[in-house]
């Protein structure tokens, strides 16, 4: 059965890609890593995209993760993330994830040679008919310099082209115009840690979050919170996070994540090029951020 809108409710982690100490792909640690998440309560897995390093990985790898993941995830949705310059990339991928077993791709908006709105809708038409699969747009600005208007959110639901969305947007403005025009056409899905009690709140069906890699139970429970409408204490446990969620973000995403999962004893190994290891600094910052969250676990 087709994935659809209503299938897209709660937490999809967006999960690291483990790597082994000569650079290759640990899949032994993917599928135990995938089967944490699926345990833990989380609704799917999001391989591939930018906590992934889908740049630094070959067309063979992609598809190759995404089999694994399907197989651990044994039957719960697997949306792996496209993150191609180009429209043919981008539909190769998409097709190799769909031919592994992916219930549908998360599709970033085309960037580098940014389209128009009307150019970005016919984008995500043409390619939801190619790859002929569910299509989530994952919009990212600060990452691509490029945003969807609400008006061209609607309207991409409104063709069919997608089924939902990834938000890592700060403009709340546009969010909530967003909800307004398209809330009822199909799943928005937050992807900002500081904002998901507050988005989830505002109509968002649930996230898509990388930090959830290590605390999966801790975010279900924030948005089991936010969407019983009780915002104050969502919002209280999501706080909870930040130390972590500030210091994994102090440098491109993944690596001080995967450095932090290697201080909770979870296999992720190190970044590829051009990524690099964390700086002294920021690993001194991951070491007191997990040192505060396991006395806290402990009071």
């Amino acid at each position: 059965m087709a994935l659809t809108k209503d299938d897209l409710s709660g937490l999809f982690t967006a999960i690291v890609t483990p790597f082994k100490d000569d650079g290759s792909v640990d899949f032994d640690a993917l599928r135990s890593l995938v089967r944490f998440q699926i345990d833990a309560g989380a609704t799917g897995i999001v391989p591939i995209g930018g906590t992934g390093e889908y740049p630094a990985l070959s067309r063979g790898e992609r598809a190759d993760i995404v089999r694994a993941c399907v197989e651990a995830a044994a039957g719960a949705p697997v949306l792996p993330g496209v993150l191609a310059t180009g429209f043919a990339d981008a539909v190769d991928a998409g097709r190799d994830f769909i031919a592994a077993g992916a219930s549908g791709v998360m599709t970033v908006t085309p960037y580098y040679a940014a389209g128009t709105q009307e150019g970005m809708r016919t984008y995500f038409r043409n390619y939801r008919d190619a790859v002929d699969a569910p299509v989530l747009a994952y919009e990212i600005p600060r990452r691509t310099g490029v945003a969807l208007k609400a008006e061209t959110i609607a309207a991409l639901a409104d063709d069919g082209s997608i089924i939902g969305m990834k938000c890592s947007s700060y403009d709340m403005p546009e969010f909530i115009e967003t909800m307004k025009l398209a809330g009822d056409k199909l799943a928005v899905l937050s992807g900002e840690e500081p904002l998901f009690a507050t988005h989830v709140a505002l109509g968002a069906c649930g996230g898509v979050l990388a930090s959830a890699t290590v605390y999966p139970r801790h975010w279900i429970e924030v948005f089991k919170l936010a969407r019983d409408g009780k915002l104050d204490a969502a919002i209280a446990h999501q706080q909870r996070l930040d130390p972590v969620v500030k210091t994994i973000f102090l440098e491109t995403n993944p690596g001080p994540l995967k450095y932090y999962m290697g201080l909770a004893g979870m296999r992720a190994g190190g970044v590829r090029l051009p990524l690099t290891d964390p700086t002294p600094e920021t690993r001194e910052a991951l070491k007191a951020a997990f040192a505060g969250m396991t006395k806290a676990a402990a009071a």
